[in-house]
């Protein structure tokens, strides 16, 4: 008799194995599907043409602005903006761009003057954020903005110069990268309004002089790697 009950309970031990082990693969399988979800959504929930812009050609020049649309914010506000450098170039090449959205300069040399000429409203006021270059531009859609968040360079602000004798040929906002406290390499402009991104523009900025020896031809090319 206890042979029997001994047998029996061993069947029973081996069922209740087998049954666990069916139950386990279906939670993993499970998991397994909702990785995959959210994995998708994040790749397109918070990026759009943006992040696409940024990851596409990895630290690579366009000297295209990519806008920033999200529904609490209105990337229409920069219509364009020119961008110059007093420095490298001269007005018959990267220093004679128009207000564009498409092709603006978007080379410097450290220590260089960069001045902004943008296409918007006389009563916005803007702020060009400059960073170390990252690839996931997505980023910047709800990053918080101040002088603590990583890779932060410095700031420009852009304000309509009415006190000018020509405010609408005047500068909105100027600064430079001291060549004793930045690197030569990839940056990002990311210009904010209220707080919050609405466009990004990929630059480098070269050693001092790298520039000033290349002819207006050579100095395209390199807008446009």
């Amino acid at each position: 008799m206890k042979k029997i009950l001994t047998l029996a309970l061993v069947v029973l031990m081996l069922l209740s194995t087998v049954a666990c082990g069916k139950t386990n693969n279906g939670t993993g399988s499970q998991s397994g599907s909702n990785g995959e979800n959210q994995q998708s959504g994040n790749g397109s929930g918070n990026g759009g043409d943006t992040q696409n812009a940024g990851n596409a050609g990895g630290a690579k020049l366009s000297g295209k602005l990519a806008l920033i649309s999200l529904s609490d914010r209105d990337p229409s506000i920069l219509r364009g903006i020119r961008i110059i450098g007093n420095v490298a170039g001269t007005s018959q090449d990267i220093n004679g761009k128009k207000s564009s959205l498409t092709d603006v300069r978007c080379i410097f040399e450290l220590n260089e003057w960069v001045a902004f000429y943008p296409d918007t409203g006389r009563n916005y006021a803007l702020r060009v954020w400059v960073l170390k270059h990252r690839d996931d531009w997505a980023y910047y859609n709800t990053c918080q903005f101040s002088d603590l968040m990583p890779n932060f360079v410095t700031y420009c602000d852009l304000h309509y110069p009415a006190d000018e004798e020509k405010p609408d040929e005047s500068q909105w906002g100027s600064f430079y990268l001291n060549k004793d406290d930045c690197n030569p390499g990839y940056y990002d402009f990311v210009f904010t309004y209220e707080g919050k991104a609405i466009a990004v523009l990929q630059t480098r900025f070269y050693a001092e002089n790298e520039l000033t020896v290349k002819s207006g031809a050579q100095l395209e090319a390199l807008m446009h790697e």
